[in-house]
């Protein structure tokens, strides 16, 4: 079954611009991976003030072991500046 992960970024004041660049410049390691389907950053226009990571997977299982192989800490000079990072996830029904 299709799963989907959202990551939520809740980010400081001024950092928008930053945001997009870094996603923009992304080393892209992720499309690699077994089971990886679509990336997509999703910038808050109507109703949000948090940006939008999203990425299909062809399944939860695919995901979790992406997930379980990253270096852990990745988001911790993040946190330490002011964002937020909260990680969702999706099954396409």
């Amino acid at each position: 079954m299709t799963f989907v992960n959202i990551t939520a970024l809740t980010f400081p004041a001024g950092a928008a611009a930053e945001i997009e660049q870094r996603f923009a410049a992304r080393r892209k390691a992720v499309d690699a991976a077994p089971g990886f389907e679509e990336f997509e950053l999703l910038r808050p226009v109507i109703g949000e003030d948090r940006y939008f990571v999203v990425t299909r997977w062809a399944s939860r299982e695919d995901y979790e072991a992406w997930s379980a192989a990253r270096p852990t800490g990745s988001h911790a000079d993040d946190e330490r500046r002011g964002m937020k990072v909260e990680v969702l996830g999706f099954e396409v029904v």
